[in-house]
């Protein structure tokens, strides 16, 4: 089986990393448009194969799709980082083009190949994916929501002091540091709710600081992160290939689901062999349904502008 990771950079790479160590696939192939860059990281991935017991094959591609050939799923990293002080709008016009582009190429020999889509603004190039390639809305996936919600459970853990393995805790909405929206009401720790634990304003500083999670990191790195990315790319991964039946929150088609037509969105999900099979109903109290709303307002404006460009 193989898998295809678009984009050799911090995220691309960090995810290829750990794919390999998972043993997904048989064969991962790491593709840029860099000269010689996917080639050198495969080979410096390949070599820590050795010393990490894995046997899945890693290979590099400056840009030759055709390499890419019979994926069963690809994971799209490519486009320009995140800057500090840039908005995931502002990268609308350079990613629009690049997402494009690359699930054109892809669909070129993997016609059949289920798309993780990473590249931001995460939300609005989901949407191109899925208006574009006209695949089924179950093969194409925003994984945002599987970062969000980890970075909920980190800040979660460090209020209680716990492992956030023991925690459950769900981020939906856009992903985006004013359109995604941490759960607290139904997060439990080992089945109790965290409220039990927490002050109203403990809580309320925790989901401020999970919303602002990646504006914070780029602050303090001078770029996007890359090892929870790579991280949540590998679960959405290895629920797909091993056909686990998890449910993560994911950036999917919605077509009435919780209120919403026509935009891509953070919604709980199953994930499985086929891709999303099914989205969960969680529900939501009056509050939160406005707040998903407001969200899906804001990505809607912003899949406005994917209107006006040529791409």
């Amino acid at each position: 089986m193989k898998i295809t990771v678009v984009g050799a950079g911090a995220v691309g790479a960090t995810s290829a990393d750990n794919i390999a160590r998972k043993e997904l696939c048989t064969e991962l192939v790491l593709l840029d448009i860099k000269e010689g860059l996917a080639e050198g990281k495969a080979q410096d991935l390949m070599q820590t194969a050795a010393l990490l017991g894995f046997d899945t094959y890693i290979s590099g591609s400056t840009n030759d799709y055709s390499k890419t050939a019979g994926s069963k799923v690809v994971v799209i990293t490519s486009g320009i980082p995140r800057k500090p002080g840039m908005t995931r709008e502002e990268l609308i016009g350079t990613n629009a083009g690049i997402v494009k582009g690359v699930c054109e190429n892809i669909l070129k020999y993997s016609p059949d190949a289920i798309i993780i889509v990473v590249s931001n603004p995460m939300d609005t190039m989901t949407y191109l994916a899925w208006k574009s390639t006209g695949l089924p809305k179950n093969k194409i996936i925003g994984m945002g929501g599987i970062l969000d919600s980890s970075r909920f459970k980190y800040q979660l853990s460090m209020h209680l002091g716990c492992s956030p393995s023991d925690l459950n805790a769900v981020v939906i909405g856009g992903h985006g540091d004013t359109t995604m929206i941490p759960l607290i009401r139904m997060a439990t720790w080992n089945s109790v709710p965290v409220s039990r634990f927490l002050t109203a304003e403990q809580q309320e500083k925790i989901v401020k600081d999970t919303m602002v999670g990646g504006a914070t990191l780029t602050a303090l790195l001078g770029t996007s992160a890359w090892y929870a990315p790579g991280a949540a790319v590998a679960a959405l991964v290895e629920a797909i290939i091993r056909d686990e039946k998890k449910l993560y929150p994911c950036c999917v088609a919605l077509e009435g689901e919780y209120g919403q037509q026509d935009i891509c969105l953070g919604v709980p999900v199953i994930i499985g062999k086929n891709g999303w099979e099914k989205i969960i109903d969680f529900e939501l109290n009056e509050s939160e349904q406005a707040a998903f709303n407001k969200s899906a307002d804001a990505v809607r404006s912003m899949n406005e502008v994917l209107k006006g460009l040529t791409v």
